[in-house]
C-alpha cells in the first residue's frame, strides 16, 4: 500500500510543476475618436470588446531608434554658434546677477546701522535716569529678513549661472 500512495503523491507532484496554458481575455477598444487599442481589462464603457481567444496578436515597438538616420542633425558650426550665444547670455545674466548683489549688500549694510522705533528701548529708575539702553534684537531681525533673503537669493542664482557656465564647451 504504501509504494502505490507514494506513486501517486509523486504524480501529483509532478503534475502540479506541468506549466499551465496561459490564457488571458484580450478586449479590442476603440475610443470616441475611433482610435484603436488593445488591452486586458476590458470596460463597456470605454467601448471594448472581447476578441476570440484563437485570433493571434502581435506587437510593435513605436519608440523610434536611436540610431536612425533620419534624426536631425546640427552642424558643428551651427553648434559652436549655439554654444557662443548661450555663453554671452549666461555672462550678461552673471554680471546683472552681482550687480544687483552688491546693491542689495549695501542696502543690508545700511539697514543694519539704522535703528527704527521698537527695536531699541531705554530703562529708567524711578528718578528718571536712565539706567540701560538696549536693543530688541527680534524685532530688528525681522526687519532685516528680507534684506538677508536678497542677498542668499542673488548668491544663490550666481552660483547656479556659474555652475551652468562651467558646463559649457
Amino acid at each position: 500500500m504504501k509504494p502505490k500512495c507514494a506513486a501517486i503523491y509523486s504524480s501529483l507532484f509532478f503534475l502540479m510543476l506541468a506549466p499551465l496554458p496561459a490564457s488571458a481575455q484580450i478586449f479590442k477598444c476603440v475610443d470616441a475618436n475611433g482610435k484603436v487599442t488593445y488591452s486586458n481589462e476590458g470596460s463597456s464603457s470605454k467601448g471594448c470588446k472581447p476578441m476570440s481567444n484563437e485570433q493571434s496578436i502581435s506587437t510593435i515597438s513605436m519608440r523610434p531608434s536611436s540610431s536612425s538616420s533620419t534624426f536631425p542633425r546640427v552642424s558643428d558650426d551651427a553648434q559652436r554658434e549655439r554654444d557662443r550665444a548661450r555663453r554671452q547670455v549666461l555672462e550678461r545674466e552673471l554680471a546683472d546677477e552681482q550687480s544687483k548683489l552688491e546693491e542689495v549688500r549695501n542696502e543690508l549694510a545700511e539697514q543694519e546701522a539704522v535703528f527704527q522705533d521698537g527695536e531699541s528701548f531705554v530703562v529708567r529708575n524711578a528718578k528718571g535716569d536712565v539706567v540701560r539702553r538696549g536693543v530688541n534684537p527680534q524685532k530688528k531681525l525681522d526687519r532685516l529678513q528680507p534684506y538677508q533673503d536678497a542677498v542668499m537669493q542673488h548668491e544663490r542664482n550666481i552660483e547656479a549661472l556659474n555652475q551652468e557656465l562651467s558646463r559649457l564647451r
